[in-house]
């Protein structure tokens, strides 16, 4: 299945069917394929556990959480995933489906969160980047008492001690590029602030109780991460919106292959020399860089096959040079 991702770079159960080897009609092919999302044991859980197996870390890990949806028909596909940044990539780690269209409710969101706590320790996660979707005394006060960190960006109407976070802007002198607030209450929790505007004049607020208030907005950035995650999913990467399938099963389902799929594009990513612009930024991603490697490497057969085949082994990654990378 994850071959025929890789060669197909569609979810569509037709065109992975065509990917598939043998002689068997494509009609066989295709109800095999369903079989797999109907029936198969998969786990997110148990995914989550290989993928921090291979991309290892001696340090706390960063994490990002955001949403992403869509519709079949008339039916809402609404994701709430957790992705981790490895190498400067976020990479999809668990998720859950949201019984419904809109944005996602404070259990759900500590449910996915106990659900990385049974896999890692609070002690290792640095921080928590989320966007104001992600706000709300019970939330905020829910990770403070499991011991995570958060950076979040937050409403203008956010309660900043007894002022808002509008009210705090309008402090903001002509010609002063930000605001920089410490140690404030924010939903219950003491925080550090940046308060400023965008290149739009839009309100820009964010939060954090985990390191100092001057870098808050510079590692906050490290969220829009998510983003290429997203679209590396969708319309530049494996189409995931192409799917027929709304059964949150089949869907979770997929996403384990999708992400088992993604984490081996990034492994393969990261061995390869990219060219840069003029601008400094990499000519290619790293996923799409290990997407063309595997694709290259299959459709030829070539030698290197086994050696990528190969960062699917935990000893190739787990390494001390790789740990320290």
């Amino acid at each position: 299945m994850v071959l025929a991702l890789l060669k197909g770079k569609d979810v569509r159960h037709a065109e992975l069917a065509s990917r598939f080897p043998g002689s068997a009609h494509n009609a066989s092919v295709i109800r095999r394929v369903e079989r797999f999302f109907d029936r198969h044991p998969i786990q997110p859980a148990d995914v989550a556990r290989v993928v921090l197996t291979l991309l290892p870390s001696a340090q706390p890990r960063e994490f990002i959480l955001d949403r992403t949806n869509w519709k079949y028909g008339q039916t809402d596909v609404n994701v709430l995933l957790l992705a981790v940044i490895w190498r400067g990539v976020a990479i999809p780690l668990l998720y859950e489906l949201l019984p419904h269209g809109g944005g996602s409710h404070t259990e759900i969101r500590h449910t996915l969160m106990d659900d990385a706590l049974c896999l890692l320790s609070a002690a290792d996660i640095r921080v928590l980047y989320a966007d104001r979707e992600f706000v709300g005394y019970d939330w905020i006060q829910g990770l403070a008492c499991r011991g995570i960190p958060i950076c979040v960006r937050l409403r203008s109407d956010t309660l900043m001690d007894d002022w808002t976070a509008k009210d705090w802007l309008s402090r903001l002198q002509t010609g002063c590029a930000g605001l920089l607030v410490e140690d404030t209450l924010v939903y219950g929790q003491p925080m550090n602030v940046v308060l400023t505007h965008t290149r739009d004049g839009e309100s820009l607020i964010i939060a954090s109780n985990a390191g100092a208030v001057t870098t808050i907005q510079t590692r906050y950035r490290r969220r829009f991460l998510i983003e290429c995650l997203f679209r590396a999913l969708k319309s530049k990467g494996f189409q995931l919106e192409g799917t027929h399938m709304t059964l949150h099963d089949h869907v979770e389902r997929l996403l384990c292959l999708l992400t088992l799929t993604y984490t081996w594009c990034v492994l393969v990513g990261v061995t390869l020399d990219c060219p840069k612009k003029a601008h400094g930024r990499r000519a290619w991603s790293v996923v799409k860089m290990g997407l063309r490697e595997l694709v290259r490497s299959f459709s030829r057969e070539s030698t290197r096959l086994c050696d990528l085949i190969e960062l699917l082994m935990p000893s190739q990654t787990n390494s001390p040079e790789s740990v320290g990378y």
